[in-house]
């Protein structure tokens, strides 16, 4: 299975920590974030991975090589200046992930989630990793049913954990569910893939799961030093 690692985004809530360095490259328990990632993958049986780039973009290959340190084969999708958002960023890479499902995570999170744990084959078009809802995003994204299936709405929804494995099929109508948003139009097209997911889930194509496990949003430079402090004090996972 492949894998894509989102690390574009300009990290703009991270300044000053992000005005050097890319916010997948910052470091906490002694390593950079999307390192926890690789060596996670690669323990899972991943041998090839995306890695999108955009802010300080040569940063990356200077920083992780062509991921033969953790047994893996790492390919660069350059998005330019201005990143695709997530939807795009997969949609660019779609050429080096084909058309097997793969995997999908944020560059910016921390989590010991054991992703050999993600179906290879999903029933449907996404499954999606699903955690408590933090402080910082009380709401939550979606709703878990006993089935497994993720829904738009329901009575406890959860916080989707930046990880899921989703299938090319996911892509099949997205300029009309997309529709005229900035960037759409654009060659290469940039939009998110939230609205991807919440189609896809009305049409009950969504599975997932509820991780109780630990995680952590990378957001703020407050909640990189609390994990950085976190890691210092105990196992990673």
């Amino acid at each position: 299975m492949k894998a894509l690692i989102f690390a574009a985004g300009l990290g703009e809530r991270m300044r000053p920590l992000t005005d050097a360095t890319p916010k997948p490259l910052l470091r906490a328990g002694g390593r950079p974030l999307i390192a926890w990632h690789l060596e996670r993958l690669a323990a899972a049986g991943v041998t090839e991975v995306v890695v999108n780039i955009s802010w300080l973009a040569e940063q990356f290959p200077e920083a992780l090589g062509d991921g033969s340190r953790w047994g893996l084969s790492i390919h660069y999708s350059h998005e330019g200046d201005v990143p695709l958002e997530t939807g795009g960023g997969m949609w660019h890479a779609r050429g080096v992930l084909g058309n097997d499902p793969f995997i999908a995570i944020n560059g910016d999170v921390w989590t010991d989630y054991d992703l050999a744990r993600l179906p290879g084959q999903p029933p449907g078009d996404a499954h999606l990793v699903l955690v408590d809802n933090p402080p910082h995003h009380p709401g939550g994204d979606f709703a878990l049913a006993a089935d497994g299936s993720v829904c738009n709405d329901g009575a406890q929804k959860l916080t989707f954990a930046g990880i899921g494995v989703y299938r090319a099929s996911l892509f099949d109508d997205w300029r009309r569910v997309i529709g005229e948003t900035p960037g759409s139009r654009e060659e290469p097209p940039r939009f998110r893939l939230a609205p991807l997911l919440r189609a896809a889930s009305a049409e009950g194509q969504v599975t997932g799961e509820h991780h109780r496990g630990r995680w952590t949003d990378v957001g703020t430079p407050e909640r990189l030093a609390a994990l950085d402090r976190e890691l210092a004090a105990g196992p990673a996972g």
